[in-house]
């Protein structure tokens, strides 16, 4: 048994279901010991597992059992029917697990049978369930047994294919087997008592579904696209059509054959074609393929399976089209042998086309139909070439390079065109086709030109204005036309030149300087036009390069212009240096010194030279007090003559620690601050300071006072406009006497009750039951109006009828049924009549009222 699992087979160790037969590590299969084989045919597996990954793999491996000849003159004892043969005896019982009779009694045998596999057709009509076989244990004459199945196709999906009677053992199969869908089946039977323990081992049963042709024979492609050579031999492949049959393929009803149905055209011939029936090879049968007459072939392949019986087999169709291919079999001929063709003259290459078609036999765009133009003048060849056409009728080209009119007026040449590939074998005809071309030549109008372009001159810069610079010409090169050239300035970025429109003189217009942003590598560069009056006019351009040499024009600029030093010499110094706009030789080295006047800079400063582009600045005297010095230093270029230049550098005197740095302190005084400008900014902060701690003493002043006069409104905060504040703080200790009983709610709550519903007010009394309070005390004449107010703010927040947050409630439900009686009958009238002494039952709120208009002669 030939096993891999990718990884060299270690540790891999095989295993059968029976203990007859063993598997060495090679996977030999061999028998364990002397047996008697009871059936013609045996079937095992073999089981691979490799230790480390757990991995199992299973494969079924089934001998056919030759039949020992008799020998001695024993005749052949009489022999049970095989298990194989009870599947067609579905009446005959398989007893799986045997016992044999010894010295001692009945013993069972450890070794099981090995049942034959059973085979069931596909679509098979039935009736189901239909049964396969039944299984028996020996044993069932003792005890009661219940058989079971278990595998694909009985517990495992696709489930309940097959199930089995628990009592008396039949198999049945429940549905039609599709053998495309699963060709086999393995499954287990188990035997167990009715307590459910095992009475026997269990067995294998392997179940095969027999073929039926119930499968056409498919094309891989519907349609298939090949090739061959016109003229090809009778025997020359084609291509090859393939088609595929999904029944068994070691059966009639998975072979297919092959066979033409039809060919379209049938010309030369109906049969030019034929295909191999088993390999599906199309190849020539007949000669005669002439791509000039018949181009392509469409041909019917049919495919039937039953090894092509068309009685019984199942047939499919495709097409293959067939396209017969050009070969080099008829030479160009040229339809004519002369031809002029007028062209201008021009100095850049053209395309020049020319009637001079040729008559191609074979296929457009193949190397058979395509010619390839040959010149064969001697004179004036190279300066034409030719394309390839790309058409049977399709003109030639000429490629033409700088033809001249001035030079040659015509050209005379003779083109030869041949196929590129050479003509097949057996054509007895001329390769080529040759053809003569007379190309005249016309004059036009040529722009005028610069010999020299680009033009390059070398000066030196800083020449004067009006100073000429050179002549720059152009020459026209239409020698027989009277035409005048003129000038003129396409490009001066600097606006440094002139040109004279006649005769292209350059001179300057400006002092032309090295330094300047225009100049790039040293070179200046313009541009200028030469224009003739031709018809139409043409013109050319021509570019002037000018090569400034430099002199020393630029005196040298010091640097750094600022920098920093310790008070106390030896600690630091400043490297100095210089930058020239001059180049090589008129810049370094520089010569750099201190000037005499003032004489307190040499007195102060000394310059040390290191090379010659940089110097150290350094302190001269023991102690320089801090501060920003300006120290003017002359620098001197190397050029001829030399120039100078006295440049200022600002420099910083500053304190510094025992690493040479300007303290933080040192900076400041080192800016420029003195004593006095430090004190002055030290003033504004403490006079700042104290501004703003005023402004919050004088704010919480105005809180607290705020706070001592919670009962009076601040009109700033008051944002009503129908509230006045008045000075009078009202009656005396009259007023006082209030009857709190008023200000309680009504005692009936009808009006509530009744109210529709939707939302409710938040400053409305809750309905419902509400428990029961102790009723705040009455304090008709309080000793004090801020115990009176806490008392109330103290009833207010034990109350749960009051609302859930202090603010401003605006109530425009006055209730029914008050107790103060109504005030609908005050009026405005004047008359004497009116009694008013009701108003004293109305409560202390309205005694001030009753008072006015009730109290007689003491009002």
């Amino acid at each position: 048994v030939k096993f891999n699992n990718c990884a060299g087979n270690k540790g891999v160790r095989y295993e059968t279901n029976s203990l007859d037969f063993k598997v060495r590590a090679d996977g030999t299969l061999y028998a364990a010991h002397h047996l008697q084989v009871p059936s013609k045919q045996l079937i095992l597996v073999v089981t691979a597992w490799d230790p480390q990954t757990l991995g199992r793999w299973e494969a079924m491996v089934r001998f056919l059992v030759a039949e020992k000849s008799q020998h001695n003159g024993h005749k052949p004892r009489g022999r049970k029917a095989l298990p194989g043969e009870l599947v067609q005896q579905q009446s005959d019982t398989l007893l799986p697990w045997r016992q044999h009779q010894s010295a001692n009694g009945l013993r069972r045998q450890k070794r099981d049978w090995v049942i034959p596999p059973i085979n069931v057709p596909e679509n098979s009509r039935g009736p189901f369930p239909q049964q396969l076989v039944r299984i028996r244990s020996d044993k069932d004459k003792e005890i009661h047994i219940r058989y079971s199945i278990t595998g694909v196709g009985a517990d495992q999906p696709p489930m309940e294919v097959f199930n089995i009677d628990p009592v008396s053992g039949r198999m049945y199969v429940t549905r039609p087997m599709d053998r495309e869908e699963r060709a086999s089946y393995h499954l287990r039977a188990h035997a167990v008592d009715m307590n459910g323990n095992k009475v026997e081992n269990p067995i294998d049963l392997y179940i095969y579904v027999i073929d039926m042709n119930d499968n056409r024979p498919e094309f891989i492609n519907q349609v298939y696209n090949g090739s061959v050579d016109e003229g090809s031999k009778p025997g020359t492949y084609v291509m090859t059509v393939t088609a595929n049959d999904a029944d068994d393929g070691t059966t009639a009803n998975g072979m297919v054959r092959y066979r033409i149905v039809t060919q379209t055209p049938q010309s030369p011939s109906q049969n030019m074609f034929t295909i191999n029936s088993e390999t599906g090879d199309i190849v020539t049968v007949a000669a005669g393929l002439d791509r000039e007459k018949v181009q392509q072939y469409i041909v019917i392949v049919q495919a039937t399976d039953m090894e092509g019986n068309l009685n019984y087999g199942l047939s499919n169709t495709a097409t293959a089209i067939i396209t017969v291919t050009d070969v080099n079999d008829n030479p160009p001929e040229f339809t004519t042998s002369t031809v002029k063709q007028p062209q201008k003259g021009v100095r850049t290459p053209v395309v020049i086309t020319c009637d001079l078609t040729g008559s191609l036999v074979g296929q457009a765009g193949s190397r058979n139909w395509g010619g390839m133009g040959l010149p064969i003048t001697t004179c004036t060849h190279s300066h034409f070439s030719f394309s390839q056409p790309k058409g049977p009728r399709e003109k030639i080209q000429h490629f033409a390079a700088a033809v001249d009119y001035e030079m040659n007026r015509a050209f005379m040449l003779t083109v030869m065109v041949s196929n590129q590939a050479p003509l097949a074998s057996g054509i007895q005809m001329s390769f080529q086709s040759t053809a003569g071309v007379t190309i005249s030549v016309t004059d036009v109008n040529e722009a005028p030109y610069f010999p020299t372009n680009h033009k390059l001159i070398r000066l030196e810069e800083g020449v004067p204005t009006g100073t000429v610079l050179t002549t720059f010409s152009a020459v026209d090169p239409d020698r027989f036309m009277q035409q005048a050239v003129r000038y003129s300035k396409l490009s001066d970025p600097a606006n440094w030149l002139n040109i004279n429109a006649t005769n292209g003189q350059i001179t300057t217009a400006a002092v032309l300087d090295r330094e300047s942003d225009y100049i790039k590598n040293n070179v200046y560069e313009a541009t200028f036009l030469a224009a003739d009056n031709g018809i139409p006019p043409a013109s050319g351009t021509g570019t002037l390069q000018i090569y400034l040499i430099d002199i020393n024009d630029n005196a040298p600029e010091l640097l750094p212009k600022e920098a920093q030093i310790c008070e106390k010499p030896n600690l630091n110094v400043i490297n100095i240096t210089a930058a020239d706009a001059d180049i090589d030789p008129n810049v370094g080295p520089f010569v750099f010194e201190l000037p005499s006047v003032p004489s307190a800079v040499r007195k102060n400063w000394t310059i040390t030279r290191l090379n010659g582009d940089y110097a150290q600045l350094s302190l001269r005297i023991m102690y320089l007090e801090a501060g920003v010095y300006d120290v003017p230093i002359i620098v001197t270029d190397s050029g001829n003559p030399p120039l100078y230049n006295t440049s200022v550098i600002k420099v910083k005197v500053c304190p510094c620690d025992e690493n040479g740095d300007c303290t933080t302190i040192g900076a400041v005084a080192a800016a420029g601050l003195g004593t006095g400008a430090i004190i002055a900014i030290l003033i504004c902060i403490i006079i700042l300071l104290t501004m703003v701690l005023l402004f919050v003493v004088w704010m919480k002043r105005r809180e607290k006072e705020r706070h001592t006069k919670q009962l009076l409104i601040d009109p700033e905060d008051d944002v009503r406009d129908n509230i006045l504040k008045y000075d009078e703080e009202g009656g005396g200790e009259e007023d006082q006497d209030y009857d709190l009983s008023q200000l309680q709610q009504p005692e009936t709550m009808d009006h509530v009750l009744n109210k529709t519903p939707g939302v409710r007010r938040v400053d409305e009394r809750p309905i419902g039951a509400e428990p029961q309070y102790p009723i705040r005390p009455v304090i008709p004449h309080p000793g004090d109006i801020g115990d009176f107010i806490n008392e109330g703010l103290r009833a207010a927040d034990n109350d749960p009828t009051a609302p859930p947050y202090d603010s401003l409630l605006v109530f425009d439900y006055e209730g029914s049924g008050s107790t103060a009686g109504s005030v609908s009958s005050l009026n405005s009238s004047s008359s004497g009549d009116q009694d008013y002494d009701y108003l004293n039952d109305w409560g202390p709120r309205f005694k001030k009222l009753a008072d006015m208009y009730g109290g007689g002669e003491e009002d």
